[in-house]
């Protein structure tokens, strides 16, 4: 298995396409970093005199009987965790280190993109190139083949991911300093009451929830391309459905039964703030989701690809 493993990490790395990617996604990274970079300085007091306003703003518009209750409960939210910022001395997380991090986690669409690409031309690249033959006459299942594929996609998916992290760290590190690291993550819980919690775990669970729907996703992908036996169509077709599928979401959740689709449960950073997209969603539910549909892709796969006809 490791030596099938390393065939595969072999042809992957061995084109100039792959490469290419890599430099690429450190150079949007670190764009995005320089970019968003912002030379407002939140040392001084001037964000205590926003926080007062926010709250008296939000005094003043909840008294207004118009405003929906949704739009009244986010404010006395707001309302809240400004306090208690004015209360502990907590300045916002603007121009740090976290919010940096915080804002490459939004750069795991490019890790997905680039790794759906790869995942598409896996096994229908076989096809295309017509080195399907030559993989199947080797001693090895066509189960331990296709598995030693799909490891390798994952491990290329965690590659980029471990890429974009540091490159991240780097850049925002370089640019915001090592200043404030003590920032606690403060959220409102369901009785209103503020609550801190660690700011690096918070960083963490967002990169970790996001790899679970980059896995999804890239598994999607791999089954797609064993589907195929076009190379350009697997990719094409999996990209459609990576972006499609958020679009399709909202509407889906217009029905009771949108909260069963795949990408209204991908996201699983919408418990972090405790934001589920539909009622009744809740994190065990989005899991559990994820696993059946996880389950039925790899089915699908090695069922496939294990019955599937080589001999034109």
């Amino acid at each position: 298995m490791l030596n099938l493993i390393k065939n595969e990490h072999m042809k992957i790395y061995n084109r100039l396409r792959t490469w290419i990617l890599v430099v690429l996604l450190i150079v949007i990274v670190v764009l995005t970093g320089v970019l968003s970079h912002s030379d407002t300085n939140n040392n001084d007091d001037s964000w205590k005199i926003r926080a007062a306003e926010t709250i008296e703003h939000n005094k003043t518009e909840l008294a207004n009987a118009d405003i929906p209750e949704n739009f009244k409960k986010q404010m006395r939210e707001q309302s809240a965790l400004q306090q208690y910022m004015l209360d502990h001395n907590y300045p916002p997380i603007d121009n740090t280190l976290w919010e940096g991090m915080l804002t490459a986690s939004g750069l795991i669409i490019v890790v997905t993109l680039f790794t759906v690409i790869i995942a598409g031309d896996m096994v229908a690249g076989e096809f295309t190139w017509g080195t399907i033959k030559l993989l199947l006459i080797r001693p090895a299942s066509r189960s331990k083949i296709l598995l030693s594929k799909y490891l390798t996609t994952l491990i290329f998916a965690a590659t980029l991911l471990v890429i974009l992290f540091i490159t991240a760290l780097i850049v925002n590190g370089f640019s915001y300093g090592f200043e404030r690291l003590s920032l606690p993550h403060l959220i409102v819980n369901a009785a209103g009451q503020v609550q801190e919690k660690n700011m690096l775990f918070y960083v963490l669970a967002t990169y970790g929830l996001k790899l679970i729907e980059l896995v999804m996703i890239v598994t999607l992908a791999f089954m797609i391309s064993t589907v195929f036996r076009s190379a350009s169509l697997a990719i094409g077709l999996s990209i459609f459905i990576m972006f499609a599928g958020q679009v399709i979401t909202l509407l889906f959740l217009r029905y009771t039964w949108g909260k069963y689709f795949l990408f209204a449960n991908t996201d699983l950073t919408q418990y972090l703030e405790g934001q589920p997209l539909a009622e009744g969603m809740t994190l065990g539910f989005s899991i559990t989701m994820l696993v059946c549909y996880f389950l039925l892709f790899n089915v699908l796969s090695w069922g496939i690809f294990r019955r599937r006809d080589v001999a034109a």
